[in-house]
């Protein structure tokens, strides 16, 4: 039965992409609370469990353009069968990790496939659900999607102390079964197979792969490497020049793997800076609260988890809202509001992180998530309904890929920020009181992103393209939908 896009809304749907999705949300923190055991049960070097985290980061971050491509040029409903199975698989294997002394490869092989599998299955999601929304209605769908996803990562220090009481090995197996709902769901859901006639650059897949496969690698270990190390700056500089290249390369193929021209549009332009910008926020503020938890307040996994659910709450409650005013008034009201509210609300967690008081830090932690939550959604939903000579797929991949760029330097240059702040050569060594004092620099950092944001929102152009090109893009990207 053939469709259009734009009437397979249901509950049903977002709930099955909601899931499917769901594993590559968790693995984000249950990993890491799993490195220290499965780093003892392998033998397996400090800079090497490192590197399980790593590689997931870096695949990712590698093939996300491609993976927004393929959906559009395959098939949405293709792809995200594809990337829960590719998932599942890889996660089993990660479970299933030998304990020999090629442990290492086998670990980090898998972890890499994770990356690359999630990259196939989050552009086609994230596309299926905006497109499966009634224009009226998407600033609603992609808060829920967003809200719903996002709450997920701060469930994975919970369900990873669970089942560390097991094996580490439960935090990639409980997968499966995740994947298996999501395919039953998915298998009795109205799930359109959009496709959009045309080729994949295959030649700018490997250039923009490697490219930001070595930015991210530089980011990632310059806490290890150094900012004075060769090795960081060479990723850096090597990326740089790959990713021009790639830029190049994109302006001279007929049917590029990126629409490179879409950062002529004003509003595209603005919507993927606030969200790079915010991003510098986001997914570190995961990472740095897990260990300022352990470090300075004590707190184990289930205390942790307590601090970001009050984080979570707050990003979910106003992600509603915040899709609600866009759906009527546009996103630049609602991106300028969060950016407020979020360098508000870090500005305050960072005058009471010092306390080292877990409650005096509840509400700043609530309103700093809000800030979030009010801008995340509608900002990453105005810029998919830019593309009116792209597909949703690849838009999608292109706002991926400057997300998770604007999380890995966040977590480098915090990280660094950390370093020197709390003048300790180890983060997880450094005393309670001098990690928290570089905690605070970290919020203040967090709140000046957001700042920065805020005066490049100004620059948007505050129209509400969303309902007017969606016909448009539909016949110029020749679009078929099969249910």
């Amino acid at each position: 039965m053939k469709t259009s896009e734009g009437s397979t809304s249901s509950p049903k749907l977002m709930i099955a992409m909601i899931l499917a999705v769901s594993m590559s949300f968790i693995d984000q923190t249950i990993v890491a609370i799993a490195s220290p055991d499965l780093q003892r049960d392998l033998h397996l070097a400090g800079t090497q469990s490192q590197w399980v985290i790593n590689a997931y980061i870096v695949a990712l971050a590698a093939t996300f353009a491609l993976g927004g491509r393929v959906a559009d040029v395959w098939g949405r409903r293709r792809m995200v069968i594809t990337g829960v199975i590719g998932f599942a698989v890889t996660s089993a294997l990660c479970g299933a990790t030998p304990s020999t002394s090629w442990a290492e490869a086998w670990l980090i092989a898998a972890r890499a496939g994770q990356g690359v599998f999630a990259a196939l299955l989050l552009p086609a999601a994230i596309a299926i659900v905006y497109a499966g929304a009634k224009p009226e209605r998407r600033g609603r769908a992609m808060a829920m999607f967003f809200g719903f996803t996002g709450a997920f990562t701060a469930l994975g220090p919970i369900l990873g102390s669970s089942l560390l009481h097991w094996s580490w090995r439960g935090v990639f197996w409980v997968n499966l079964p995740v994947a298996a709902a999501a395919l039953a769901l998915i298998a009795v859901t109205q799930v359109p197979d959009t496709r959009a006639r045309g080729r994949i650059d295959w030649r700018g897949a490997v250039v923009v792969a490697a490219g930001m496969a070595l930015s991210v690698v530089g980011f990632t270990q310059s806490a290890s490497w150094g900012w004075d190390s060769p090795a960081t700056w060479s990723c850096l500089a090597a990326g740089a020049v790959l990713l021009a290249a790639f830029v190049v390369l994109q302006l001279r193929t007929a049917e590029p793997l990126v629409d490179v021209q879409m950062f002529r549009l004003r509003g595209f332009r603005v919507d993927s800076a606030v969200l790079f910008l915010a991003m510098m926020a986001f997914v570190p503020v995961v990472y740095f609260l897990s260990l300022y938890a352990s470090v300075s307040l004590g707190l184990g996994a289930g205390g942790t988890s307590q601090l970001m659910l009050r984080f979570f709450l707050g990003y979910l409650i106003a992600a509603q809202l915040g899709g609600r005013v866009f759906d009527r008034y546009g996103a630049k009201s609602t991106i300028l509001l969060g950016c407020v509210v979020g360098a508000a609300g870090f500005l305050w967690w960072a005058t009471q992180v010092t306390t080292l008081s877990v409650d005096a830090q509840k509400l700043p932690l609530l309103v700093a998530g809000a800030g979030i939550g009010l801008l995340l959604g509608p900002s990453s939903a105005d810029a998919v309904s830019r593309g009116s000579d792209a597909s949703y797929g690849a838009i999608t991949g292109i706002n991926q890929t400057v997300r998770n760029y604007g999380s890995a330097l966040g977590i480098a240059v915090l990280g660094t920020l950390l370093l020197h702040v709390a003048k300790h050569a180890s983060i997880t060594q450094a005393a309670p009181h001098a990690f928290a004092q570089g905690m605070q620099a970290i919020l203040i950092g967090m709140a000046a992103a957001l700042g920065l944001a805020f005066l490049v929102a100004l620059r948007h152009p505050g129209d509400r393209p969303s309902r007017s090109t969606d016909h448009s893009r539909a016949q110029k990207a020749g679009a078929r939908v099969v249910a």
